[in-house]
């Protein structure tokens, strides 16, 4: 059992559950409020759980130990992070969690063609297939 708690499959399954979960808390979380502040509570929230977790553990690093490159695209990417939750939100504020989670989950079809195109990554056809899958599953929960 140590062994699987050590894989990625396991945290990327422990991703896909908390995922999930959110979704469905956050459809009711929005119920009444702004999605905007809503998605500010939930970041609030998740600075304080991270901070907490780095106190506790003795994880943190300090910032001038990271190079320019790691703090740009860190940066980059936690905007991503941000504009994600904001549309998220506000999708879920105004549509069923049934829809738009797997609208969501398109991000999956994106960041295999993005892997390939930018890093190099490189799927095989059954990969490729799965993603096209993956594309069309989405779009057909959505909208059924």
């Amino acid at each position: 059992m140590q062994h699987y708690l050590n894989t990625w499959q396991f945290w990327a399954l422990m991703a896909a559950f908390f995922a999930a979960l959110t979704a469905i808390f956050a459809k009711v979380g929005v119920e009444g409020v702004n999605s905007n502040f809503a998605t500010f509570l939930r970041t609030v929230v998740v600075v304080a759980a991270l901070g907490a977790l780095l106190w506790f553990t003795g994880q943190y690093e300090s910032l001038a130990n990271l190079s320019g490159r790691t703090m740009l695209f860190l940066v980059l990417s936690g905007l991503a992070t941000g504009a994600s939750w904001l549309c998220y939100f506000r999708a879920l504020q105004i549509g069923k969690a049934a829809q738009v989670a797997p609208i969501d989950k398109l991000s999956v079809v994106l960041v295999a063609v993005f892997a390939a195109l930018f890093l190099g990554e490189r799927l095989s056809a059954t990969g490729w297939t799965g993603v096209v899958l993956i594309g069309a599953g989405a779009i057909l929960v959505a909208v059924g």
